[in-house]
């Protein structure tokens, strides 16, 4: 399985509101094969783009107590993302299996290669070790042990990039807590892990895996494990092996072996077990682990093109020997689901399983981050809005404001013209001066207009007082004047 998808896709039609279903898929061919379930080879038929499938037996797991593990590899890959694992896509089930629909990778996984005598070199090594160092580093961060690293675990790309799958022993620690349960591959699992089984220590972390990664690249640079360790070796045996020094060729280089040496040691605080520390070693200090990450830096090995790097074996036995074929299961379930109908309810489903879709979750972080973005710009207008400066104030604004009132009481004419004179200083953007000057004016004005309503006030009143001459003669006024 290599590089057909890649894990950031970015392209907006595809993303899809509906649930992913076995019929939304062409089965292709059949490509590998597990203890519980099979991978083939998919194509959704809505986008065209190439998956690859892996599914497993409901009916198996639950018989071999295995379900829990599928459950939690689910759960576990739902969360994660990084260029170098496989990384999955859409998750579903039905009456008789479960569903992962996972990054296509063609390029084969390590165990075949090494099956093929294929030489890799130290440069090829090293680059697989940057590469799934990153891969750990980030699992680490996000408190999860994979618990089998391995060749068979470890798959390439069309252009040679490694990345790691098969999460279904890995557990996610809680903050300080240790595993403590004996699992995993026991060629590759660590000396803690058959301490702990031993009772010798209360448990292990994160280290484990990389001593994995250092038996992976010893055993691809000279195609044998360093220690003889094989499934039935008693755990006795094998704390003893483990602690046996570890033949290096004559012909390796120092810090090829000195990497090695730093990966293999027994005890996990002086075995390297962050990028950070690879970064540090001899052999690694030159490479530039950032565009190891954007995968800018081209393998040496590069799986061969004009072939499936797999078992061709293993799509004969898909339509000759499987009992329940994949591509019959439409058939099939239609079926029963009419059988079940005329008599039994629908068979439950598992309900601790998660449905997936990683397109609906690229669309809710998209949308996150929009309105992170538009909250972002709201905070920044609101900020940029707020009046850091005031304009100077007048002299004298409630004589100003005398002079307008009583305008308006007084002479409305006068008053109107002068505020339509504001009005039109205001567009033509008029100078204050002129404004000042105006209300001077009408000032003036109201002050001539108030001494003549007061002479007026005093004239009546003189007028309204009675004549001596009225007081005098007794209503001859009229002969008077």
């Amino acid at each position: 399985m290599g590089a057909a998808n890649s894990s950031n896709r970015s392209d907006n039609s595809l993303y899809n509101d509906d649930d992913v279903n076995f019929d939304h898929f062409q089965i292709l061919r059949a490509i590998g094969k597990g203890s519980f379930g099979k991978v083939c080879i998919v194509q959704k038929r809505d986008s065209g783009v190439l998956y690859a499938m892996k599914y497993v037996s409901r009916s198996a797991c639950e018989s071999r107590g295995a379900l829990g593990g599928v459950l939690k590899e689910v759960e576990l890959l739902s969360s994660l993302e990084h260029p170098f694992l496989v990384n999955l896509w859409f998750s579903f089930q039905d009456e008789e299996d479960l569903f992962m629909v996972c990054d296509l990778l063609t390029g084969g996984d390590l165990r075949y290669h090494l099956q093929n005598r294929v030489e890799f070199s130290e440069e090829s090594v090293a680059l697989f070790v940057c590469e799934l160092g990153s891969a750990l580093d980030y699992l680490q961060l996000q408190r999860v042990v994979h618990r089998d690293v391995k060749p068979d675990n470890i798959l390439l790309d069309g252009a040679g990039h490694a990345h790691l799958t098969d999460f279904n022993i890995a557990t996610r620690l809680a903050k300080d807590a240790l595993a403590c349960s004996m699992s995993g591959t026991k060629p590759y699992m660590a000396p803690e892990v058959f301490m702990c089984a031993l009772d010798e220590v209360a448990g292990y972390t994160y280290p484990v895996d990389w001593w994995s990664l250092g038996v992976v690249a010893y055993e691809m640079r000279a195609n044998i494990r360093p220690f003889s360790v094989h499934s039935n070796t008693a755990l006795v045996d094998v704390k003893h092996i483990l602690s046996s020094p570890v033949h290096y060729p004559r012909y390796w280089s120092p810090d090829f072996v000195d990497l090695l040496t730093k990966l293999l040691c027994v005890h996990p605080g002086g075995r390297i077990s962050s990028q950070q520390e690879l970064q540090q070693t001899p052999l690694l200090r030159h490479i530039d682990f950032k565009e190891v990450l954007e995968k800018r830096t081209k393998p040496p090995f590069k799986p061969p093109e004009d072939h499936l790097n797999c078992d061709p074996c293993l799509e004969l036995e898909e339509m000759i020997v499987e009992t329940r074929p994949l591509h019959k299961k439409k058939k099939r379930l239609a079926k029963q689901r009419s059988a079940q109908r005329d008599s039994d309810p629908e068979t439950a489903l598992v309900k601790e399983f998660i449905v997936y879709n990683r397109f609906k979750e690229l669309k809710r972080k998209d949308m996150e981050k929009k309105e992170r973005e538009w909250e972002r710009e709201l905070e920044e207008a609101m900020a940029n809005s707020v009046v850091t400066t005031l304009a100077p104030i007048m002299e004298k604004p409630s004589e100003n404001l005398t002079v307008s009132s009583t305008l308006h009481e007084n002479t409305p004419n006068d008053s109107m013209t002068n505020t339509n004179m504001v009005r039109q200083s205001s567009k033509k953007s008029t100078t204050m001066t002129t404004l000042s000057s105006s209300l001077q004016m009408c000032s003036n004005c109201q002050r001539s207009d108030s001494r003549k309503s007061k002479n007026t006030e005093s004239l009546e009143f003189i007028d309204r007082s009675p004549s001596p001459n009225t007081l005098a003669g007794g209503g001859g006024g009229g002969d008077s004047t």
